[in-house]
């Protein structure tokens, strides 16, 4: 058997994100939705189904889940670029207006960055954000120092006469969020911000975002699969198959397995059956969800004991096993928890 390292994963600290917003309800959350259905014509099941949650205001609010999990319906629908289509479509409000009904109104409150850039890359970074301000009717007076302020705050200044076709993804990243802010909305809405964005990059974002719900009373939600961004929130909300499985803090998500988290590779994929078969039969009964299951080519499960159950591991499968690794758990295994069907 090979050698067996044992990987031990510690909980991330960000220490740049802002403090958490306040636990005591708010007479009007930022975002409220009640039942929200839709489904796309010709489709055999609805993209969200009977969906019901709440945003606080000056919350970062993550929706994550697996793609097709309808992060993105709801997105839309919330950005109103899409009205449900269901007979009871339920209710959509931002800071209590009423989405569906006043589309106009919401969009007021609204700023929005969407994965796919919308950006006119033949202008400049400085005439972009001066058609975003003549489309949302401001006077020169006042979009002039507004322009002024965004590009010194998101480090633009220097390129400002450049254009746009010559930015890297994460400067032009910073010009979508920029853009978005322009006309100062209570909410940003931000479809997968980190697409195509480098780790670098991405650390920056998400830097100038926890800067930006510090200084200013904004509330900003997103929808993402990556569990890195999913950390930055306050609270997050987790979509699967059109519905929401839980609302909780990373932190509270992550103590709900409350115990190791184990991860059992075969040498040969072929044994994944048989392993899985042997863990259950020599380390059971288990709790419900604790058991042994094949996700992604490994076998995970959950023990009080880890360490010491990689051990009984080795002595029991000699030559059977590639690589054991154990670990408290992290966002990525209450997700699979939630989310996975576990292989037969």
């Amino acid at each position: 058997m090979e050698s067996i390292p044992i990987a031990t994963a510690a909980p991330d600290l960000d220490v740049n994100a802002p403090p958490a917003a306040s636990a005591e309800p708010q007479a009007t959350p930022a975002v409220q939705l009640t039942g929200l259905t839709h489904r796309y014509p010709k489709a055999s099941r609805d993209a969200v189904s009977d969906l019901s949650l709440s945003i606080q205001p000056g919350e970062a609010f993550a929706l994550l889940g697996p793609n097709g999990g309808g992060k993105t319906t709801t997105f839309r629908i919330l950005a109103t670029l899409l009205q449900p289509s269901a007979t009871q479509p339920g209710a959509v409000q931002l800071f209590g207006q009423d989405v569906l009904a006043n589309p106009a109104a919401a969009r007021r409150m609204l700023g929005v960055v969407f994965q796919s850039p919308s950006l006119d890359i033949k202008l400049t970074a400085r005439e972009n954000l001066d058609c975003q301000a003549r489309l949302h009717g401001l006077p020169r007076l006042e979009s002039t120092p507004r322009i002024d302020e965004a590009l010194a705050r998101f480090d633009l200044t220097p390129r400002m006469h450049d254009a746009v076709e010559t930015f890297s993804g994460g400067m032009k990243r910073k010009l979508e969020i920029a853009k978005a802010l322009l006309h100062r909305p209570r909410l940003l809405l931000m479809d997968e911000p980190a697409t195509g964005l480098d780790p670098a990059a991405r650390r920056e974002l998400w830097d100038h975002l926890a800067d930006l719900r510090q200084r200013h009373d904004l509330t900003i939600a997103w929808t993402t699969h990556l569990m890195d961004e999913a950390e930055h929130a306050d609270r997050l909300a987790v979509l699967a198959s059109g519905q929401v499985l839980t609302v909780s803090t990373p932190g509270e998500l992550k103590a709900s397995l409350g115990s190791h988290v184990i991860s059992v590779e075969p040498l040969h994929p072929d044994q994944l059956g048989t392993i899985r078969d042997q863990i259950d039969a020599a380390f059971g009964p288990w709790a419900p969800g604790k058991e042994p299951a094949v996700i992604q080519d490994t076998i995970r499960f959950e023990h009080e004991d880890g360490p010491a159950i990689v051990a009984r591991i080795a002595e029991q499968l000699p030559g059977g096993v590639r690589r054991i690794s154990v670990g408290q758990p992290t966002l990525e295994d209450a997700y699979l928890r939630l989310t996975q069907t576990p292989s037969s």
